[in-house]
């Protein structure tokens, strides 16, 4: 039997109605309706410079295959009409908080993962509208007519499966996954899917022979181990639509920062110092916004060849004003100097947050939930 939704029995075991709401190309969707003229056309986030990157492309020009992360050289190559602007994250937050008080209206469980997108858990239907998807699809009506931007939204009994059916009809589109289709569903599922394989991990898999989520799950955890290592417990569970991780409200950032990709190299000592006091400038006064403390402070060097340095220093009690944070980044930087070559990204990032706690994946119960 297939219990109702407002039957909350079935809550302590585990089970629950989770949505992630997806917005759909968020930065380049605020642009082009911040712009009419850049509207249906292919545009890219970001700098266009020799040295930019794109932060966030359109639907028009990803059908080239522009992507984020991408360098805008590269992305100009193969979608000459692209067009390029410049990221206004002030204007990305003030939507995401007009977002935000949507979600709040239905749930006090929000998980914000970005400013884009979120886990809500809505086991506990506050306002009796009788379905997590029908409060999917009220939240996606109403942040289009408050933002005038879509959303995608994926729904089911965990965040691993709501977070994979919110990607599976974009964009502006829904996905149900109820209890008892995980499997099936992520059976089928291209193994560059699953969250956290990155392009070279799949690559991996694919020479092993690993295509789907099926091969996934047909091998046992000491093939998973041998090939994969830490990331075993979570190929096996997760090919098997296991994920029973709750909705965390409060979920501890790990970390807190900025970097800067620079158009031209940086060479000297002063210079780099003169733009190290820019990024702890941009971090703090995140660190300000969001109230957090952490204990250590990272930096990033990325060296004209591509190589990476970093250099971190852990405290005892976390970090408590602006000059201590510029003092340890700007000493973490001397370490470095002389510079062995010229750099062109400099990052600096706070992290060991306090309340910082990580979340396990556990096995599933037997007892199924309507969605619906």
């Amino acid at each position: 039997m297939i219990p109702d939704e407002s039957d909350t029995s079935f809550e302590p075991m585990g089970l629950r109605k989770i949505i992630h709401v997806d917005m759909d190309a968020f930065y380049a969707s605020v642009e082009q309706r911040d712009d009419p003229a850049l509207r249906g056309k292919p545009l890219a986030v970001g700098g266009d410079g020799i040295r930019g990157v794109v932060s966030a492309a359109s639907y028009e020009a990803r059908k080239f295959g522009v992507r984020s992360a991408m360098s805008s050289a590269q992305a100009k190559r193969i979608c000459p009409q692209l067009l390029f602007t410049r990221p206004r994250f002030a204007v990305y937050r003030e939507v995401s908080k007009q977002i935000r008080a949507i979600f709040l209206e239905f749930t006090p469980h929000v998980e914000p993962l970005a400013l884009d997108e979120a886990y809500l858990d809505v086991t506990e239907d506050i306002k009796g509208i009788g379905s997590a998807t029908r409060i999917a699809e009220i939240i996606r009506t109403r942040i289009k007519a408050e933002t005038g931007l879509t959303a995608s939204a994926g729904v089911s009994y965990n965040k691993f499966l709501a977070k994979i059916a919110s990607d599976h009809n974009k964009p502006d589109g829904l996905c149900l996954i109820r209890p008892g289709e995980g499997a099936r569903f992520v059976a089928d599922l291209p193994v560059r899917r699953f969250h956290g394989i990155g392009p070279k991990g799949a690559e991996k898999m694919e020479r092993l022979g690993l295509h789907t989520g099926g091969d996934i799950a047909a091998k046992d955890m000491i093939f998973l181990r041998e090939h994969f290592g830490s990331q075993a417990e979570y190929l096996y569970r997760a090919a098997r639509g296991i994920d029973l991780r709750r909705v965390s409200a409060n979920r501890a950032r790990k970390s807190i920062g900025a970097e800067r990709t620079y158009d031209h190299d940086i060479s000297t000592g002063p210079a780099m110092h003169e733009a190290l006091e820019k990024i702890v400038g941009l971090v703090w006064a995140d660190i300000e916004r969001l109230h957090a403390r952490g204990r250590t402070i990272t930096l990033k060097l990325r060296y004209a060849d591509f190589s990476l340095k970093t250099r971190a220093r852990s405290l005892d009690a976390p970090v408590a004003f602006r000059d201590q944070f510029a003092a340890i980044g700007h000493s973490l930087l001397d370490e470095l100097l002389p510079l062995p070559q010229p750099v062109r990204l400099l990052g600096l990032t706070l992290s060991s947050m306090e309340g910082e706690r990580g979340e396990g994946i556990t096995p599933p119960r037997d007892e199924q939930l309507s969605l619906l």
